[in-house]
């Protein structure tokens, strides 16, 4: 079915056909310098040290829990059967590795405006047990990092962002998925830039960087400076370090056409978070007071992923009308990422547990949705959306 407002849109031009060209003219189509150069130019873009380019955003969450699991600061190191709290609402990805990594995972409620963390909830959930909190910047709005650090205040807990649906999202000026010791992101076709698939992971954190590296591809040695973090010193004999194993890891690397395309998109990434900002703008102030519907709160300057709406509760329309006037328009819709994370029946393998109710995200989870936003003007889609 052909949608007048889809929910993603092509954000390539001749600049990234192009850059494919090049690549196979090459002949080198695994991982090389196109996607080293774009792991530089993306951490200058986020002003950090150190990024990590992956095969997906769901390898940037994997690889970012496991690194917590061999580094040697014990501020950071956590082990099996450790507690971790998550927002109920988000992709199943920001969960898998939790629980493949034994970590005992702590479902807290999200606030119904921000789809983010309930801050109170998640104040009442940390308890000296926790070790990891996971923040989830929801459909491009940065969390309240203010007072979630102050909620951590002086305990040992470690803060990590899957900040894959909000790339380009600032809060207090700096850039979502920077706050944590790592972030991940998403560079899939539907998210602010596409690489086809793809991911990265951000730190400033040197050790860290060292550990992502390896865990990245096999666990292997190769890809790590002569002195690293993770095994010290390696040997001058390039045949010697060319099948050395030191970390469990994965293969998660990925291809050279997709650095070649991030090298490209990462020069429109201002204008295309810009240019969203503007279609939110308009969105905002058309819908502000809309007597059915709720429109995401802003938390610092959301990259605007798309467009929840979520209907009032006493409300009488259902989410099923509110499908089908928005398909008679001519939207493209989804649900608001995997709703009520907690309700699905993969859980039943998690060890976790629910802290007090999660009120607000069952609500979502029956009554929100989303419809997209673009690089281009979609003024005419924010006037149909007046008038559901």
């Amino acid at each position: 079915m052909s949608f007048k407002y889809p929910l993603a849109t092509a954000t390539w031009d001749e600049a990234e056909y192009d850059a494919l060209q090049r690549v196979i003219a090459s002949g080198m189509f695994s991982m090389g310098p196109n996607v080293f150069e774009f792991e530089k130019q993306f951490a200058n873009y986020l002003g950090v040290k150190h990024c990590v380019m992956v095969n997906s955003g769901s390898s940037a969450n994997l690889l970012m829990v496991a690194a917590l699991f061999y580094s040697k600061n014990p501020d950071l190191t956590l082990k099996a059967g450790d507690e971790v709290i998550v927002p109920a609402v988000s992709w199943s990805t920001t969960y898998y590795p939790l629980y493949q990594y034994g970590l005992k995972i702590k479902f807290v409620d999200i606030d119904l405006e921000t789809l983010n963390f309930d801050l109170d909830a998640l104040q009442n959930a940390v308890t000296d047990k926790t070790r990891l909190i996971m923040a989830v910047n929801l459909l491009g709005n940065p969390n309240d990092f203010a007072r979630i650090k102050s909620i951590i205040g002086t305990r040992n807990i470690v803060l990590i962002e899957d900040n894959c649906e909000s790339m380009g999202a600032r809060f207090e000026g700096k850039q979502a998925g920077t706050f944590g010791v790592m972030g991940s992101f998403s560079s899939f076709f539907s998210h602010h830039i596409s690489t086809m698939e793809g991911g990265l992971i951000s730190t400033d954190d040197e050790e860290l960087h060292h550990i992502l590296l390896s865990l990245r591809a096999h666990g292997w040695t190769r890809n790590l400076p002569k002195f690293n973090h993770v095994c010290g010193e390696k040997n001058d004999d390039p045949f010697k370090e060319s099948f050395r194993f030191v970390l469990p890891g994965y293969n998660v690397r990925p291809l050279e056409m997709s650095g070649a395309l991030g090298i490209e998109q990462v020069k429109k990434l201002p204008m295309l978070v810009s240019e969203r900002r503007k279609n939110a703008a308009r969105l905002q102030t058309v819908m502000k007071d809309h007597p059915t519907l709720i429109i995401q709160k802003e938390i610092g300057e959301s990259s605007w992923f798309g467009f929840s709406l979520v209907i009032r509760p006493g409300a009488s329309l259902t989410r099923d009308e509110l499908v089908v006037k928005l398909n008679a328009l001519g939207f493209e819709v989804r649900p608001i990422v995997a709703g009520n994370f907690a309700k699905n029946e993969v859980v039943k393998y998690f060890d976790s547990e629910v802290a007090g109710s999660l009120v607000n995200a069952e609500h979502i989870d029956g009554n929100g949705l989303f419809v997209g936003n673009h690089h281009y003007s979609i003024a005419e889609a924010v006037e149909q959306l007046k008038s559901i």
